[in-house]
């Protein structure tokens, strides 16, 4: 016969299972960094660790808490580099202007000061798209400095 000690223990841990499990998936939270992301006109991504950085590349002022962009144009590549020990995630961002509606990709770098992080985005070729470099201040701030305009017509 059990205990009923032993039978509490049992259902303890039967529960802090089922809420482990239950939660949320930790990717699933990751890429819903501002209340932005939910648009349909947004797309917000969480960079994966960069080694190599190419492309063309400027770094924002002090709006942008120092945050570094590159984009390699062939292949929709956007490189983000946190330049600023402040506790918030850098983000780059590409917008543009396609059949009187603005779009925009989000790419965050999670990894704190002094890391890059990449995205793989699938943009469309035609049209010029701007790039800022920033971070988000809260769920519906974002703090950036315009630094170029590119093409690829």
């Amino acid at each position: 016969m059990r205990s009923r000690r032993a039978v509490s223990g049992v259902l303890a841990l039967l529960a802090a299972v089922v809420v482990v499990f239950a939660g949320p998936a930790p990717a699933m939270a990751e890429d819903d960094y501002a209340n932005i992301c939910e648009s349909t006109h947004y797309y917000c991504a969480n960079g994966v660790e960069a080694g190599l950085v190419e492309g063309q590349c400027m770094t924002a002022g002090a709006v942008g808490h120092q945050t570094s962009v590159c984009v390699r144009y062939d292949g929709d590549h956007v490189y983000v580099r946190d330049g600023q020990a402040d506790g918030h995630a850098a983000i780059a961002e590409i917008t543009t202007l396609d059949d009187g509606n603005i779009y925009a990709v989000y790419c965050r770098n999670p990894f704190g000061y002094g890391s890059w992080a990449t995205c793989n985005f699938d943009w469309a070729e035609t049209g010029s798209k701007d790039v800022s470099g920033g971070y988000f201040e809260n769920r519906n701030q974002l703090a950036a400095d315009y630094l170029w305009r590119f093409s690829n017509n």
